[in-house]
């Protein structure tokens, strides 16, 4: 039998927690024998004082283990059970188009997702944009799904990973969530409690980030690697730019017609392509589905030429309750907003730079994302043909289209996308798209 204000005690003086140490401590945040107070103060230490990759393990596992797992194996599906998650950005469309991608090359993707919150969007809201989708299916549905198209993307129910919800949100208001061994804890303890067996991690750099430097987002991929691989899971990371937006749109229906156009081959943004291949590959090669990254992308674009990987997009969606003809029929099922207008560029010469940061709280201030978990969200407020860096410019001629509900908010976003872009003489030498890929 443990105390808790022992346990807190040994990490605040820098000590190193045992496996059951860890396992008590969490178990009483799900139960409630731990205060809150509790949970802060052992945040606090571990803020200052860290955790090796043992505890982050041990962390991680008791996390998971305190709800349900959800498990695959009884349903014999002829693939590896694969995930990709990203720390988050704007114009992060990654996830519609690589979940049917990969299930058209054999893997089962049940893809366990979040909502937008600050300046980045959440998958999950993107397809709430989709009309009759329904996010939150009952657990049989979402196996069944899962099974018969191979990919189901949902939103997280609150019997996974409860002690996470309830540790999150403490952190969040006790200035304690920059921690990295926190994060991965955070991240990983969700993604165990899918029963994956691969996951491809997507830790973004750059100024629209959630981690502060390149630094830092290094650090984190490296942590999520070795705890994903030390608690059983296969684990990869790719550190990706996210300089600028990563698709040309950012909003929620906005992206979705991305994502289509993107499946049905209309048009496929070379950054958006390449980080998609890139992670896609990735989970091939780690699930087995692939000998190797060049096997694996001959692959992922025979899915895309085919329009089998588009078949399982349409699929999934009417499977969990959206409109049979979403992909034929975009207007008539995605809405649209009232108030269409360009943002021109207040300089000529070349785009140079942009604060995504500030991209993601334009489209936060048209409606289309939220300030506090509890707002609704406009879906058919956004960004589209942004400018990308490097492109030349002309004065008068525009940077984005801003879709907006009225004429006011229209006028703010004009002024917030022109403050976000850089304008510069020169051509700005071009980001990498992808930094480096850490491997287990």
């Amino acid at each position: 039998m443990y105390l808790p204000q022992e346990i807190i005690r040994k990490k605040r003086d820098g000590g190193i927690l045992s496996a059951d140490e860890i396992r008590f401590f969490v178990g009483g945040i799900t139960s409630g024998a731990t205060t809150e107070g509790q949970i802060a103060a052992l945040a606090m230490a571990v803020f200052f004082n860290d955790m090796t990759m043992d505890e982050r393990v041990a962390f991680t596992l008791a996390m998971r283990d305190s709800g349900d797992v959800l498990e695959w194996k009884s349903l014999n599906l002829p693939g590896p059970v694969m995930d990709k998650h990203s720390t988050g950005g704007v114009g992060d469309v990654v996830s519609l188009l690589l979940g049917p991608m990969i299930a058209a090359c054999g893997g089962f993707v049940p893809m366990i997702s979040g909502r937008g919150l600050g300046h980045t969007g959440g998958t999950l809201d993107k397809f709430d944009s989709i009309p009759g989708y329904c996010t939150v299916p009952d657990n049989e549905l979402f196996r069944k799904v899962v099974k018969d198209v191979g990919v189901a993307i949902i939103g997280q129910t609150a019997s996974l990973a409860p002690s996470d919800k309830k540790f999150y949100s403490i952190r969040d208001v006790t200035a304690t969530v920059e921690s990295v061994a926190m994060i991965t804890g955070s991240i990983l303890s969700k993604k165990l409690s899918a029963g994956l067996d691969v996951l491809a991690m997507d830790v973004k750099a750059g100024s629209g980030a959630f981690m502060p430097t390149y630094e830092k987002s290094v650090e984190l991929a490296e942590s999520i690697v070795q705890v994903g691989n030390g608690a059983g899971m296969l684990t990869s990371a790719l550190l990706t730019d996210m300089n600028e937006s990563l698709a040309p749109a950012a909003g929620n229906a906005v992206e979705v017609r991305c994502a289509i156009d993107y499946l049905t081959g209309k048009a496929r943004p070379a950054r958006l392509h390449e980080v998609t291949m890139a992670l896609c590959a990735e989970m091939l090669v780690l699930g087995k589905l692939a000998a190797n990254e060049s096997e694996a992308r001959a692959k992922l674009q025979a899915s895309l030429d085919s329009g089998a990987a588009a078949e399982r997009f349409a699929r999934m969606v009417t499977a969990l309750g959206g409109p049979a003809d979403l992909l034929e029929n975009m207007d008539r099922h995605l809405e649209q907003a009232p108030v269409i207008v360009e943002v021109p560029a207040l300089q000529s010469g070349y785009a140079a730079a942009t604060n995504c940061r500030g991209l993601g709280l334009a489209v936060v201030s048209l409606g289309g994302g939220r300030r506090r978990p509890q707002d609704a969200i406009d879906f058919a407020v956004g960004l589209t043909n942004l400018a990308e860096l490097g492109q030349k410019i002309d004065a008068g001629q525009p940077l984005a289209i801003v879709h907006a509900r009225s004429e006011e908010a229209a006028k703010q976003a004009v002024a917030e996308v022109q403050a976000a872009y850089t304008i510069a003489d020169t051509a700005p030498a071009a980001n990498p798209i992808v930094y480096r890929t850490i491997r287990p």
